[in-house]
């Protein structure tokens, strides 16, 4: 029999005295914050009061209208769609997203508004991806495209469609179906299905129209059902616009949590279609079948939610970034603020799936800033297929937290191969700028080649909890969020490698599961807590968040250290964490400028100066 748990919970009232005195870094506000302006306008994107000023560079992502959005990199049988306003016998010009739609439609603006499908025109998807093969940029063609060119970065060679996948073909009567640990399921109003995480759509029809009944039902009663209780599942519902998504779990998940994991699939879609897009479609017809513009985006949809249950990083709303020597950040920052081009917005390096470097353009900075939950799409792009690696993808990528109606192309390539561990991201707002951007992508290279970058990256490695010289302390999750609003960085955390007894996927689990119940209680919607201290079977867990909203921190130590060994403990990690922050973090973003703003050359006194004031940016005072 299971050893009983016994739990302290304390709850901080503005006493002083239970923690150590040492507030601690942070790089933004909460991760929930209100969406930068520029989600908020009209059409062309531009920042308030701009004509043909400074809001130029953010004038292009946005759809014209009409334009109905389609899923960039995605199905086995990609094809051309239609540009804008064009006929459907004009083709897409540019870079663009791969659309598998079914054999011989279009979606055009003269669409049916009933509710009958027609087999004849629907809404017309983006522009194609587009490839560098050889030295010569591809648009991916499909049967009837008439272009040659190559597959959708998705469809690996001699993969099967993502319809035979064989969690698609698991038998939802079965009891092993019910036994999963977490059921997705997203429907349309009219209850049709658009996707489910095990077993196939069509099979769980019926399933999800009973969903979508107690949903109207609800709503029949000037009311929103949000979660239903069992013994052993939470049913957590979220309607967004015409889309309603379901998650069904055996978790220890609190509600509020599976709603953010809702949420970031419904984030994913939009990524891929556009909100405008979505709630145009609909507009038209109620019952349209939204899998026909999703088809091969399965694959996207699993990867996010394997994703989920195993990062942190999504639990914490933050990013996490590969520990490097400062000079070397600070070089490779260098290294993309010298490689620009017009419309250039974001200038991005990942390695090992963790953030290198951002560069963004001065005038994001200005007025918003690029959210965590964008960056955790687009590593989940990037991660859902090797395709990626064998070539130069563009592709358009709508940010939804930065604008859920606007596209941006992606220009993605990896600097290391056959590793493939270094990967460069470069958004623009000018779909016929490929050519351009590829050109940022030789002198990156370049750069990086003369100061043997790729190298030192290769042997940058996560850090060991035993660094830290805290004796008892296992595992911990650090991370800051109070920064003066001028840094404009993205949230950030750091944690070190998983280690013994952590090795196995099963304990990981279990650590991730503790962690989310502290979160949990923290922020809890009721009763929210400043300092938990829970003793578990086998360790002993301790979460804080600082009582002046400096750092949120979750610690994890061995099954016998007390409240008071563990806070004490909590002292030396954040001294340890204040020494080694410019390794850690990303302190002060750079930035560049790809249009000239003469009448910010004296504001501040800083002369027009690219260069942030780096008075006092540290994220912890001294201790």
């Amino acid at each position: 029999m299971e050893k009983e748990q016994r739990e302290t919970e304390e709850a901080e009232e503005g006493r002083s005295g239970t923690l150590p005195p040492a507030p601690s870094p942070s790089l933004t506000g909460p991760a929930d914050a209100s969406l930068g302006r520029l989600s908020q306008r009209g059409p062309d994107c531009r920042p308030e009061g701009d004509s043909d000023g400074e809001g130029a560079a953010l004038e292009r992502p946005c759809p014209e209208d009409g334009e109905v959005g389609g899923c960039p990199a995605l199905g086995s049988e990609s094809r051309l769609g239609a540009e804008v306003g064009a006929g459907p016998e004009e083709p897409a010009r540019g870079g663009g997203g791969a659309l598998n739609g079914a054999a011989g439609e279009e979606l055009s603006d003269s669409a049916s508004t009933d509710n009958t499908l027609e087999d004849s025109s629907e809404f017309a998807g983006p522009p194609p991806v587009a490839v560098l093969a050889g030295g010569k940029l591809e648009e991916a063609g499909g049967v009837g495209a008439g272009v040659p060119g190559v597959c959708s970065p998705l469809s690996e060679p001699g993969s099967p469609p993502p319809s035979s996948l064989a969690h698609r073909e698991e038998d939802v009567t079965a009891e092993g179906w019910r036994q999963h640990r977490k059921h997705v399921f997203v429907l349309s109003e009219a209850g049709k299905p658009i996707y489910s995480r095990h077993g196939n759509e069509e099979a769980l029809s019926s399933t999800m129209g009973v969903m979508m009944a107690l949903v109207s039902f609800v709503q029949s009663g000037d009311n929103a059902i949000r979660s239903i209780y069992s013994d052993d599942h939470k049913v957590v519902f979220m309607q967004q616009g015409p889309l309603v998504l379901v998650s069904v779990s055996r978790s220890r998940q609190s509600e509020q949590q599976l709603r953010r994991e809702l949420l970031y699939v419904y984030y994913q879609i939009v990524s891929m279609l556009t909100q405008a897009s979505i709630t145009r479609i609909f507009e038209r017809k109620k019952n349209y079948d939204l899998r026909r513009l999703l088809a091969g985006s399965e694959k996207i949809l699993d990867g996010l939610l394997n994703m989920v249950d195993s990062d942190p990083s999504f639990l914490l709303s933050a990013v996490h970034c590969l520990p490097l020597s400062s000079s070397l950040r600070d070089s490779l920052s260098q290294i993309l603020q010298k490689a620009i081009t017009p419309n250039l917005v974001f200038s991005i390096l990942i390695a090992k799936n963790q953030l290198l470097t951002i560069v963004q353009e001065k005038t994001v900075i200005e007025d918003t800033r690029l959210e965590p939950a964008d960056l955790h799409l687009l590593l989940n792009l990037i991660g859902a297929s090797s395709a990626f690696q064998a070539g130069e993808i563009w592709t358009p990528i709508c940010l939804p937290l930065f604008n859920p109606d606007c596209y941006f192309y992606a220009y993605i390539s990896y600097l290391d191969p056959p590793q493939c561990t270094v990967c460069l991201l470069l958004l623009s707002t000018d779909k016929e700028a490929f050519y351009a951007v590829a050109e940022c992508k030789r002198k990156i290279e370049e750069g990086m080649r003369t100061q043997n970058a790729l190298h030192t990256i290769a042997g940058a490695q996560p850090y060991s909890v035993t660094q830290v010289g805290v004796s008892d302390l296992r595992h911990f999750m650090y991370k800051p969020f109070d920064v003066p609003d001028n840094h404009r960085q993205l949230t950030q955390f750091t944690s070190p490698e998983l280690e013994a007894p952590y090795s196995t996927e099963e304990e990981r689990r279990r650590l991730l599961d503790l962690y989310r119940y502290l979160h949990s209680r923290m922020h809890s919607c009721t009763r929210p807590l400043k300092l938990i201290y829970h003793v578990a079977e086998r360790e002993t867990l301790l979460g804080a968040e600082w009582v002046t909203s400096k750092f949120e921190l979750y610690t994890c130590f061995s099954p016998l250290v007390t409240k008071a060994s563990a806070i004490n403990a909590i002292t030396k990690l954040l001294r340890w964490i204040k020494k080694e922050e410019d390794r850690l973090f990303i302190r002060c973003p750079p930035k560049y400028s790809t249009t000239p703003h003469p009448s910010k050359g004296s504001r501040g006194g800083k002369g027009g100066s690219d260069r942030q004031d780096t008075t006092d940016n540290g994220f912890l005072p001294p201790l």
